[in-house]
């Protein structure tokens, strides 16, 4: 009997911590964003960067939690808590995996939530800079260039603004 009760308590260590894959933590976060388990997709996506960081995944399962945070998904966090979460987390996948194919527009993304959803203007014009500095032939650069001239300003106020290009059209 005791050698029963050793053997069952070892299997059950044994096969209980038994380490996921990096795909059963990108498919389990992905289940449980569908099920709406918001909680245990960010503990999977999470677990993911921290047990995998070299893998193919992992910027893919920050960049997913970035948008996660950007949605407010997260039912016990502020919207502003969760826009922080999301810039920051945003500029992570920049700062980790600068060879991610999604890098330029995360790091974008961090910017236009910190000028636009946070009002940091200071933090957005550093990091737009930054953008502009890595990837001055990107699709996003007229966009940052535009956000850049732009900062600060309401919709009316950008709308009265002279424009150069549609000046020189007339």
């Amino acid at each position: 009997m005791r050698i029963f009760l050793i053997a069952v308590i070892s299997s059950i260590i044994l096969f209980g911590c038994e380490k996921k894959s990096e795909d059963d933590y990108l498919n389990s976060a992905k289940e449980n964003i569908k099920k709406q388990n918001i909680p245990e997709a960010i503990i999977s996506y999470k677990s993911l960067v921290e047990e995998y960081p070299n893998s193919k995944e992992a910027p893919e399962a920050l960049f997913q939690l970035a948008r996660i945070y950007q949605n407010k998904m997260v039912k016990n966090l502020s919207d502003k808590e969760s826009l922080e979460k999301a810039a920051q987390t945003y500029k992570d996948v920049y700062d980790k995996y600068p060879k991610y194919e999604r890098t330029p527009e995360s790091l974008f993304l961090s910017a236009f939530i910190e000028a636009n959803d946070l009002k940091n203007y200071n933090k957005a014009t550093s990091i737009y800079k930054l953008f502009l500095e890595k990837y001055p032939d990107h699709e996003l650069t007229p966009s940052v260039k535009a956000e850049l001239d732009n900062m600060g300003l309401s919709p009316d106020e950008i709308l009265k603004k002279p424009q150069p290009e549609l000046d020189a059209k007339r």
